[in-house]
């Protein structure tokens, strides 16, 4: 069961419209790295977790991904003002303008349309921790891009909360996935010779390096 409430989890603001930005920051509502993204994915892997403590993890971070994505949207509609006009729009999805009238699509910043292809399912917990840690990685990384395309300092404290909380995120899943780390596909498989070889296929290598060690522990980098 969900409720929505009629509260933000943060509060969003802009300093003026900007549509151009706008179309920037659809990438974070339909995009492959975007928090409908994250949120499909999240949730769609819980429905086959047993641990109890993990799989409310993945609902708890899941529904809060809802919340961002609602954040995201009312930025984009704010940003896009209340005028449809395509020359406010130089480069980019323009879609907002011709076929949503400013209404924030599940579209990404090109307009191509959110797909489920972008949600990573397995069904084993260790992979999917790992996907989902990758995931939150490449938000905090596309949520960087937009932090440094952008004056509105309102605009940047709403990126500021929410590239944090993928950072909080990021944190629960990999907290998750020491706990799991010797089940499923860590536990079934790298278990012969064969998963303690390390080669170096780069000639020369550097000095001093561990890399080309064929056997013992994998590879440090310092």
């Amino acid at each position: 069961m969900f409720k929505h409430e009629k509260q933000m989890f943060h509060p969003v603001a802009v300093e003026k419209p900007n549509p151009q930005y706008a179309a920037l920051l659809q990438e974070q509502l339909g995009g492959a790295n975007g928090e409908m993204k994250s949120a499909m994915q999240y949730m769609s892997q819980s429905f086959r977790i047993k641990d109890p403590e993990i799989k409310d993890l993945f609902m708890d971070i899941a529904a809060e991904e809802l919340g961002h994505m609602e954040m995201v949207a009312e930025t984009i509609n704010l940003l896009n003002g209340h005028e449809v006009d395509y020359t406010k729009t130089g480069a980019g999805e323009i879609q907002t303008h011709v076929l949503l009238g400013l209404n924030p699509g599940l579209i990404n910043a090109s307009g191509y349309s959110w797909t489920a292809d972008y949600v990573t399912v397995t069904g084993d917990l260790c992979a999917d921790l790992l996907s989902n840690i990758a995931s939150e990685q490449r938000a905090k990384v596309v949520y960087e891009y937009l932090y440094r395309q952008i004056d509105d300092k309102k605009v940047k404290e709403t990126i500021d909360f929410l590239l944090n909380r993928e950072e909080a995120h990021n944190a629960m899943f990999r907290e998750a996935f020491n706990k799991v780390q010797n089940t499923g596909s860590n536990r079934d498989f790298g278990t012969t010779q064969a998963a303690k070889m390390y080669f170096s296929m780069s000639e020369p290598s550097p000095q001093n390096t561990t890399l080309n060690n064929i056997a013992g522990k994998p590879p440090a980098f310092q």
